[in-house]
């Protein structure tokens, strides 16, 4: 989430509990995917893990699927 004043715009940054109450996972989960990879993309802040609002719905609408077989995008059959 980004919000402007004047001329700046702010960026959100949630912790790993934030970020995964937003995506409804655990903080557990999204620790084993910084490991795994493929999860959401994250930052480390003077050592601190942080997930920015945009990337994670981005991350989010990016593993949308309409179906259980295949990928599941749109137009898959």
């Amino acid at each position: 989430m980004e919000s402007q004043t004047g001329s700046e715009t702010r960026v959100t940054y949630l912790d790993t509990r934030a970020a995964g109450e937003l995506l409804g996972l655990s903080a557990r989960t999204l620790e084993g995917m910084r490991v795994r990879g493929g999860g959401p993309p994250y930052r480390r802040h003077g050592g601190r893990v942080r997930y920015g609002v945009a990337d994670l719905i981005a991350w989010s609408d990016a593993t949308r699927r309409t179906s259980t077989s295949g990928t599941g995008s749109p137009g898959d059959e």
